[in-house]
């Protein structure tokens, strides 16, 4: 069964596709048979040097948004949906109650080991006072 997340994330992820490839199909005149244009042709052939500088960079940022968008909604589509809240306080209620409290410890009888030397502060030599 797809929850709700699921499906809205397979949604997300088909229509960015779609998107993307139409936009890709209507920027480089691919043409459309059923709309008077032949496959193949284009209006747009003549393109200048000034509207490539713009159309491409703006073509590239589209696809790359829309490639986003696709894997946002293939990883909603994909992930599994999380447990209901109920269903993790009973299993942690379940842990509590079949693991007994530690034993406090005792006291341990081991001999106190023998602290490290401390370091010795170097005296420096006193500066003479001036009279």
């Amino acid at each position: 069964m797809v929850s709700k997340d699921q499906a809205l994330g397979g949604v997300i992820c088909a229509v960015c596709v779609i998107v993307g490839v139409l936009y890709t199909i209507g920027l480089f005149g691919f043409g459309i048979p059923y709309l008077g244009v032949p496959l193949g042709t284009s209006t747009r052939l003549g393109w200048t040097i000034e509207e490539w500088l713009i159309f491409i960079p703006v073509y590239i940022a589209f696809i790359a948004i829309m490639a986003i968008g696709a894997w946002i909604g293939w990883t909603m589509a994909t992930t599994p949906p999380p447990k209901p809240i109920e269903e993790i306080t009973s299993e942690i209620e379940e842990k509590k109650e079949e693991v007994p409290p530690p034993p406090k410890p005792e006291e341990e009888t081991k001999p106190p080991e023998a602290a490290p030397p401390e370091p010795t502060e170097e005296k420096k030599p006193e500066r003479k006072k001036r009279t």
